[in-house]
């Protein structure tokens, strides 16, 4: 179980460049529940504000993770990511990791420059910085999952395969997300119809195999997932909508 809950929290904020946030407005706030097995294992949250960074109107976006009940009883996570969004570009411009993992912890902090395709690494906790040569629009964790949220309905038709390139910790990821069809899923606030999404994920050690998680994101103008699914090489992870407020258009459960 070490590691898996906090990568499980990692593929869920990844899951998620737009050049239009229009979707998504200031206060929104979504909660998740995640479970292991029949384990209550822990929550997540978004909590998304509009604000300005350097002079430019941004999306200020928090994201909270932590293990709850038995599972934290022997294995503590308390994750916390930020990041800033440009709300034009939809590209991150400061993003932050800190976190706890049992006895592992990380405080990484990044700027962007984008013009260059070069980021300065920060390591808060060892005091240095670094300057490091990236890829065009690459994303961050949480930038990443608005990546998924501001794709017109046209880049999201069954058979679409999109990718993209996340920067995870001090290392560039690539992803690659693929539509496979619509379901409708059942909720605590009822029944919805929902995109069904595949990203390829690194199989071995942790998932069973390549396509190990599954996403669900509501299939309509907000594109908020509803419900993630992770294989895992022992048991499950999944995570579910717990509550949610000032979506910007309705819910049709």
């Amino acid at each position: 179980m070490k590691k898996i809950f906090s990568l499980f929290i990692v593929l869920f904020f990844v899951l998620g460049h737009s050049q239009k946030l229009n979707n998504i407005q200031s206060g929104e706030v979504l909660n998740y529940r995640i479970h292991y097995g029949f384990l209550n294992a822990g929550t997540a949250s978004l909590t998304t504000l509009k604000t300005t960074y350097q002079g430019k109107p941004h999306f200020y976006v928090k994201g909270y993770g932590r293990t709850t009940g038995a599972v934290r009883a022997f294995f503590k996570v308390e994750d916390n990511y930020e990041s800033f969004i440009n709300y034009n570009t939809g590209l991150p411009s400061f993003y932050v990791r800190n976190v706890q993992e049992g006895g592992y912890t990380q405080h990484f902090e990044t700027v962007f420059n984008h013009d260059n395709n070069t980021l300065i690494l920060t390591d808060k906790e060892k005091n240095n910085s670094r300057v490091i040569k990236t890829v065009k629009d690459v994303q961050d964790m949480i930038s990443a999952f608005y990546y998924l949220r501001g794709l017109s309905p046209d880049e999201l038709k069954v058979g679409s395969v999109k990718k993209l390139n996340v920067w995870i910790d001090d290392e560039l990821f690539p992803f690659q997300l693929k539509v496979v069809g619509s379901e409708n899923v059942t909720t605590k606030f009822g029944t919805i119809n929902c995109l069904k999404i595949v990203p390829q994920v690194i199989s071995g050690r942790v998932f069973k195999d390549k396509e190990g998680v599954t996403l669900w994101v509501s299939n309509d103008r907000n594109l908020i997932p509803i419900a993630v699914k992770a294989e895992l090489a022992v048991g499950s992870l999944k995570a579910s909508l717990d509550s949610y407020k000032n979506v910007k258009y309705p819910l049709n459960f």
